[in-house]
Order: C-alpha cells, then structure tokens, then sequence
C-alpha cells in the first residue's frame, strides 16, 4: 500500500508536468537510496527495481553467507542459519538475495521518504518551470490575470505556472482585471531565493516585433525584415522595415489596406501611434523619412559628431519636432544620429542667432528655445506666445521678458 502511495503521487506529478521517464526513475531511486544510506550505512549492496507503469517498487538486499559465529555486520552478511531458512540450499560464501519491504523501515523513515521525495518533487519542478520560460525569452505568451497589485499583476498560465507583469513593462493606459487575458512578450528570467520567477514586458520593442511577425505574413515568412524598433509605450512607435523582394512594398505590406493589418497592433497596444518607415541605407533619406510627416528641404550630416542638421519651412518644424518632442526623439533613437531642426528663412529675410541676445537672455532660456528648434530671433517670434510656454515649459513672465527683447530688435 505504501508502495502504491509513493508512486501515483510521482506519476500524478508526471503527469502535469510532463517530467521524462528516465529523470522520474532516476529521482525514484535518488529517494530511495537515501533512505537506505541512513538506515543501514550504506546502500551498496542493495537493488532498487522500480515499475512506472505497474505502479509500484521493489527493494532487494544482497548479503554474503557466513558461519553463525563469524557475522560482523548483519546488513552486508547473513549467517547460515537465517539463510537456510530462506532456501536450504545455501552454504557458506555464496550470495543470499531477500526482499526488504517499506515497512521494515518504521513509520518515521517512511514519512521522511515521503517528504524527500515532495522535496524532489518540487526542485524538479522549477527546474521545469525555469528550462521552459528561458528558452521563450522573447516569445510572446497569453495568460490570465489571478491577481492585480499596486506595483505588478500575478499571470497564470495555461499549465498554472506565475508570471509577473511589473507596473514599469505595462503600457500607461493598460488596465487589467482579474479573469483577463494578457499578451506580453517573457523579458527576463532568473532565480530568487532559488524560486524561478518570470517577468513578462509590454513595453520592450521586442513586443512589437513579435506582433508584427503574428500579423504580417510576409514578415513572419522572412519576405520582409524589420530593422529596427524604437518606441515610446502607448505614445508612439517607429518602425525601420525592409523588403528584399523587389516586388514588395514594405511599408504597405505592414499597413494592409485602409491600416487593415496594422489595426489589430494598435489596438493591442493601447492606441499607440506606429510610424512604419521604409528603411534605406542612404543615411539622408533614412533620416528624411524618420522625420515623417514633416518635408524636410535639406540635411547637413555631421559624421564624427553623429549629429544631422535638418532644415525646413519654419511651418514644418512643430511637425519634425512633434508633440513634447516625440517625434525628433525616436526619429534619432532610429536613425542613430543627434537631429537637430532649423528654419530654413528666405535669403531677404533678416535674423539674429539666439546666442546673439546671451547679454539680456540667460543661457538656460536660451538652452530651452533651441531645444524646441529656436536658434534665431524670428524662430521664437513666429511661434505662438501659448505655444512657446506648452513646449518649452517655462514661465509666463520668462516667455514674456524674452518676447520683448527679441521683438524689440526688429523694431
């Protein structure tokens, strides 16, 4: 009956968890032999025979024969008369072969089996649990929310194993309830306290490319390659693609018609905006496509300096630059290369450099005008009083006192 016990609780384990045959039978005999080692001293001299599918075990002991006055130590010798009572056939140096059953142990050597083996159990299992999600690293994964916290949210998957969403890998405006599905990608995977713990991400580019490759034949068939990935999570993505096949249209492969196969993404992602941009190795029309859907007129490429200097019509500049910078940041973050915008002026018209006014503007001020593209007066000048204030974040009375002095210039 004890045998019985052991095994289907090995088996039922098995079976969940799909554990080999080979490691099941080893672990079984691991047990096993420990509790032999500390019952008799050594396990040497003893056979374990298990059967995974009968369900059950067999312990068999092999002792030598010896005189009845010359036994020295009666695990490994039996005397002549104890082993004729087995078969009365045995005489003095042969091999006496007898069966050793659980119960023979007494109740405390089998609890600690029982508990050696639950131990075995359990490491097999994170060991199991580990090996899985480290070979999915990368690979997207759909569970249910268990349980939702202030700082992260408990995910099960479909075999019952945790996975943690951190509130830092969830795009801002996700918002899960218990019993939800959830898709994210496994970023990383380590051991704590020799528990394996599994953190999942909706924020890393890898995310965005995994989905692509779900929704984009071509992509998924190698048709299409994707670049690179830049992202702001629930705000705004680009995406550097490229076709090999002169046939294909990367960027309009991605978009499907009227955004047909794009739109699945996006709604995945909370309504983030996808730039999808078709890649080139022309540094210059990388960086003039990255700037989209600002018309650039003409860029300056700094080498050394990894720097761009693109010029355009004062009109397209809020558009290169983007809401709160946006989209100038993940077009360098794409391309590789600082950009930095400047107003193209007509040659009659005259301006005056920023730099000029450092006497009456502080520089600081100065710093944070041409971080929205400002280098000349009439840069600053053209731009909306409300406007300048949202985008460079200034004071009123700072805006003001710098409006008066460049205005003044031209008066």
């Amino acid at each position: 009956m004890e045998n019985i016990n052991l095994i289907d609780t090995f088996a039922e384990f098995k079976e969940l968890k799909n554990i080999d045959r080979v490691t099941m039978m080893s672990v079984l005999e691991d047990v096993f032999r420990s509790v032999l080692i500390r019952q008799y001293g050594t396990d040497e001299n003893f056979d374990v025979i298990i059967n995974i599918d009968k369900g059950d075990f067999e312990i068999w002991r092999n002792r030598e024969v010896v005189a009845d006055d010359e036994i020295e130590d009666p695990n490994l010798q039996i005397t002549l008369s104890d082993a004729l009572k087995i078969d009365d056939d045995y005489e003095v140096g042969e091999e006496v072969t007898d069966e050793v059953k659980l119960a023979d142990f007494g109740r405390r050597a089998i609890l600690n089996l029982r508990q050696n083996l639950a131990s075995k159990i359990l490491e097999l299992e994170k060991d199991h649990i580990y090996g899985k999600y480290k070979n999915k690293i990368g690979d997207i994964v759909t569970g249910e929310v268990y349980q939702v916290w202030k700082k992260e949210i408990l995910i099960l998957d479909d075999e019952g194993n945790e996975l943690i969403l951190p509130k830092s890998e969830q795009i801002p405006s996700d918002y899960f309830r218990k019993g939800d599905n959830v898709r994210a990608i496994v970023y990383k995977v380590e051991l704590r306290n020799n528990n394996p713990l599994i953190i999942l991400s909706r924020t890393a580019p890898a995310f965005l490319e995994r989905l692509f490759e779900l929704e984009i034949p071509e992509i998924f068939d190698g048709l299409i390659t994707i670049k690179k990935i830049v992202r702001v999570p629930g705000e705004r993505a680009k995406v550097a693609v490229e076709s090999y096949d002169e046939r294909i249209d990367p960027v309009g492969a991605c978009v499907g018609m009227k955004g047909s196969r794009i739109h699945g993404i996006v709604r995945e992602l909370r309504n983030e905006n996808i730039d999808v941009i078709n890649y080139s190795s022309n540094l210059q029309l990388f960086i003039k496509r990255s700037l989209n859907p600002a018309k650039i007129n003409s860029i300056k490429i700094l080498e050394d300096d990894k720097k761009a200097e693109v010029y355009l019509k004062p009109e397209e500049v809020s558009l290169a630059i983007g809401k709160g910078g946006l989209n100038i940041r993940l077009a360098s973050q794409l391309t590789g290369y600082e950009i930095d915008v400047y107003r193209e002026m007509e040659e009659d018209d005259e301006d005056v450099n920023l730099d000029e006014f450092a006497d009456e503007i502080e520089s600081w001020v100065i710093d944070a005008l041409k971080g929205i593209g400002c280098d000349t007066a009439k840069n600053v000048l053209n731009i909306p009083r409300a406007e300048l204030i949202k985008r460079t974040d200034l004071e009123d009375e700072t805006i003001d006192e710098v409006l008066k002095v460049l205005s003044s210039e031209f008066e």
